[in-house]
C-alpha cells in the first residue's frame, strides 16, 4: 500500500490513514509518501513494514548504523537529534492529552543526551549459526533481536553503547568467531560505572560451563576491564559469582553500589541533571521514595529531609539500597511492594517521590496515594501512556501539575523519561 506518514506517535512509528483504516509503520517521518506491506490487520488499523521512501522529507538523514531498521534497538536514527527531541516533546504532550485528558499548556522543558554513547547497559544475545564464513565449524554470533522478532541480528558494532561497551561488543564478537567461548553461552549483560572504566559482566548459559573457573579467567584476560563477574544458568537455578558482585557509580554528589541484578538508569551523561530536576530543590520534613532501586533519589533526598522513608521489593535492589543508605543519616528501607506501602501508610509526609516501572502504578493505587494527604506528589515515568493514566487520577485527587520535564535517556530511540511535579491543592 502506498500512503501519506501524518505524525510520529509513541511507540517510534509513523501514522496514517488508508482505506478507512489507521496505518503504522516504523522508520518514517511525517509528510513522507511511502510504500509499506501489512503484516497484521485488525477492524480498524494496519500494522505495516516499510518497504520504501517514495517521496523523502527534506529531514530524512542516513543512519550511521549499517544495523538500524534491521537491529530492533534503534528507531528514530534517520531524524536528526534535535528534531527527534521536538517530535518526542509533541508526542508526550498528545499521549498525556488523549490517554489521559491531561491538558497540559506549559512549557516541555525538554533536556537531550550526546545522541551516541550514551547506553552504560547493553544485552547481547548470543546464537549459534551451522557455519563459519569459511565453511569449516560450527559459529557463533552475537547482538540484539531483529525489530518485532526473535531472530538474530549478529553485530560487531553498536554506536549508541559506551566506548567501553562496544569495546567489549567488538571482542566478544572476535572471541566467539574464534570458537574461544563455552558453547553454552546465551547472553552476556555488561554494565559500565560512571567514568566507562569498570564492567559488571553477567554471562547466561544454556548449562553450565564445565571448568567454570578457567572460562572466567579467560574472560577477563579478554576484557580486563571487568571488575565482577557472574556465570548464571537459569535452568538448573545455579549461579557462581568471581568478583565483589557490584560497582560502584555517582550521581548529583553521590556513590552508589550497583549488583548485577540491580537497576541503575542507563544514559551516563544525563543522570546527574535528572536527579537534581527531581529532588533538588525539595526539602522538608519527612519524604517517601517509591520504587527506590539502589536509592538514586533517596540519598540526596536525605541532604534535605529529616527522614526518608525508601520503598523497594527487588531484593537484589533491596540490599544494595540498604548498603547505600547505610552511608546516609535519616533513610529508613522497607522492602515490599510500593502498593502495599501506599496501603499501610499512615504518617502524612512532604514529598512522595515515586519511580514505577513501565507498567506504572497497580491499579487503584494511583487513587489511594492522593488520599495520603502528601504536599507534593513527583513521578518519574518511562512509559508515557501509563503516566497519562496514573496522572488522570492524580488530577483527580486534588492536585495539580506544576512542571514537565522530558530527559531523553534514549536517543535514537522512541523511548523517553518524564518527570512531573505536582502539588496539592496548587
Amino acid at each position: 500500500m502506498e500512503v501519506k506518514i501524518e505524525k510520529l506517535v509513541y511507540g517510534g512509528e509513523g501514522l496514517a490513514h488508508h482505506q478507512g483504516s489507521t496505518v503504522f509503520a516504523p522508520y518514517v517521518l511525517p509528510g513522507e509518501t511511502v510504500s509499506a506491506t501489512p503484516f497484521e490487520t485488525k477492524k480498524k488499523f494496519v500494522r505495516a513494514a516499510l518497504e520504501r521512501v517514495i517521496a523523502p522529507s527534506a529531514q530524512r538523514i542516513a543512519a550511521p548504523c549499517p544495523y538500524f531498521s534491521v537491529c530492533g534497538g534503534c528507531d528514530y536514527q534517520h531524524i536528526p537529534y534535535e528534531q527527534q527531541l521536538k517530535y518526542k516533546a509533541e508526542i508526550l504532550r498528545e499521549t498525556l492529552r488523549r490517554l489521559g485528558r491531561v491538558e497540559w499548556a506549559g512549557e516541555i522543558v525538554t533536556r537531550g543526551s550526546p545522541a551516541y554513547g550514551y547506553r552504560n547497559r547493553a544485552q547481547w544475545k548470543i546464537r549459534a549459526r551451522d557455519k563459519d564464513a569459511a565453511g569449516s565449524k560450527r559459529a557463533y554470533d552475537i547482538g540484539y533481536f531483529r525489530a518485532n522478532s526473535t531472530a538474530m541480528c549478529a553485530v560487531d558494532r553498536c554506536p549508541i553503547v559506551s566506548p567501553l561497551l562496544e569495546r567489549s561488543l567488538r571482542t566478544l564478537q572476535v572471541a566467539l568467531a574464534a570458537g574461544e567461548l563455552p558453547r553454552e553461552l546465551r547472553e552476556i549483560e555488561a554494565f559500565a560505572n560512571t567514568t566507562d572504566t569498570k564492567l559488571l559482566l553477567t554471562a547466561t548459559f544454556a548449562g553450565f560451563p564445565a571448568h567454570a573457573d578457567e572460562q572466567a579467567a579467560k574472560l577477563r584476560a579478554l576484557i580486563p576491564e571487568i571488575e565482577s563477574l557472574v556465570f548464571h544458568d537459569p535452568g538448573r537455578e545455579r549461579m557462581e559469582l568471581e568478583g565483589p558482585g557490584f560497582i560502584t557509580c555517582e550521581a548529583a554528589g553521590e556513590t552508589f553500589r550497583v549488583g548485577h541484578f540491580s537497576f541503575f538508569q542507563v544514559n551516563r551523561f544525563l543522570v546527574d541533571d535528572m536527579v537534581r530536576t527531581a529532588v533538588g530543590e525539595e526539602s522538608g520534613n519527612a519524604a517517601w521514595d517509591l520504587y527506590a532501586g539502589v536509592g538514586l533519589f533517596s540519598l540526596p533526598l536525605a541532604r534535605r529531609f529529616s527522614r526518608v522513608i525508601a520503598v523497594e521489593s527487588n531484593p537484589a535492589a533491596a540490599s544494595d539500597l540498604e548498603q547505600n543508605a547505610s552511608r546516609a543519616a535519616g533513610i529508613i528501607v522497607r522492602t515490599t511492594e510500593a502498593e502495599r506501602a501506599i496501603e499501610r501508610m499512615k504518617e502524612k509526609v512532604d514529598l512522595i517521590v515515586l519511580d514505577p516501572p513501565r507498567a506504572g502504578l497497580a491499579q487503584g493505587a494511583a487513587a489511594r496515594l492522593t488520599k495520603l494527604g502528601a504536599n507534593r506528589i513527583t513521578y518519574v515515568s518511562c512509559e508515557p501512556p501509563t503516566l497519562a493514566r496514573d496522572l488522570a487520577a492524580i488530577l483527580q485527587g486534588g492536585y495539580a501539575i506544576r512542571s514537565i520535564d522530558l530527559f531523553d535517556l534514549f536517543p535514537q530511540t522512541f523511548h523517553m523519561e518524564t518527570i512531573v511535579k505536582l502539588e496539592r491543592g496548587a
